[in-house]
């Protein structure tokens, strides 16, 4: 494959996936691709089935249809450890640090999923083991110079602001190197000024790391103030797919968002 070729092919394509949990249908053959160097917005309403899609995209669940093409190559069969390798990185809505170690070991800690040392290496402290543990170290302290969080590396992330504790969550996720970011609600908890943070955040990881990032989010101020494309989604199946202002006049985003159909609220009286 070309230069040309390898740019055009998308480095996500979600290809009719239906996942069920006994009678429910949490997502129904739902599409979409994510373009390269692109930060993709996906949204919907609680029960839209954005999580479960993650999840899916995290080999976290099994889907019963469909396919998850990445970089062209299906991550169907693919274990869940696989995904870090694959160049896949992850945060949650749930923050899960190591509320006792400090900054620089939880942000080493997303470094330590692409390790190519086996365990009897790592337990024999094997050159190569120190090696790549220096090299470690040294992408880690880029990361938090990048997230302005070198000033707090020593303190633990237990006494850290909500806010702060975040931005190790994503620094951990960035120190695996990912080539697609996966970020699952990371405005949650967080006021207007670090929300003006987090989206110059996430336009510096697209632009500077290279990073492509697919978001889902409720703040719709920000995924329309960061995004290039947003796909929306409500009950399990995919309702729109376009640019940000697009997905916003479409009527069926509106009515699943306020509940009434668009030409149904205009025509009533004020």
């Amino acid at each position: 494959m070309d230069d040309v070729a390898s740019r055009a092919e998308p480095l996500l394509s979600v290809r009719g996936l239906t996942v069920r949990f006994g009678g429910i249908v949490a997502l129904d053959a739902v599409g979409f691709d994510v373009a390269r160097g692109h930060v993709c917005g996906l949204i919907g309403p609680n029960g839209a089935g954005k999580t479960t899609l993650f999840n899916c995209l995290s080999r976290l669940y099994r889907y019963q249809e469909g396919d998850i093409l990445f970089e062209g190559r299906s991550i169907t069969n693919l274990p869940t450890h696989g995904i870090a390798g694959l160049g896949i990185g992850r945060t949650f809505q749930n923050l899960a640090m190591f509320r006792t170690l400090s900054v620089l070991q939880n942000v080493m800690v997303g470094g330590h999923s692409r390790s190519s040392a086996g365990f009897l290496a790592s337990a024999l402290q094997l050159p190569q083991v120190k090696a790549e543990e220096r090299q470690q170290r040294e992408r880690a302290e880029e990361i938090m110079v990048f997230l302005a969080l070198t000033p707090v590396a020593a303190r633990p992330v237990g006494t850290l602001p909500f806010a702060t504790q975040k931005r190790v969550e994503l620094g951990r996720a960035l120190a695996a190197n990912p080539k697609l970011l996966l970020l699952d609600e990371p405005a949650a908890g967080l006021n207007h000024e670090e929300l003006d943070d987090l989206a110059r955040l996430i336009r510096e990881i697209r632009d500077r790391l290279g990073v492509t990032v697919l978001l889902v989010e409720h703040h719709m101020g920000l995924v329309m103030g960061v995004s290039d494309r947003i796909v929306a989604l409500n009950f399990g199946r995919k309702i729109a797919d376009g640019t940000p202002a697009q997905v916003r006049d479409d009527p069926a985003v509106i009515e699943a968002y306020l509940g009434a159909p668009a030409e149904k609220r205009h025509a009533e009286p004020a």
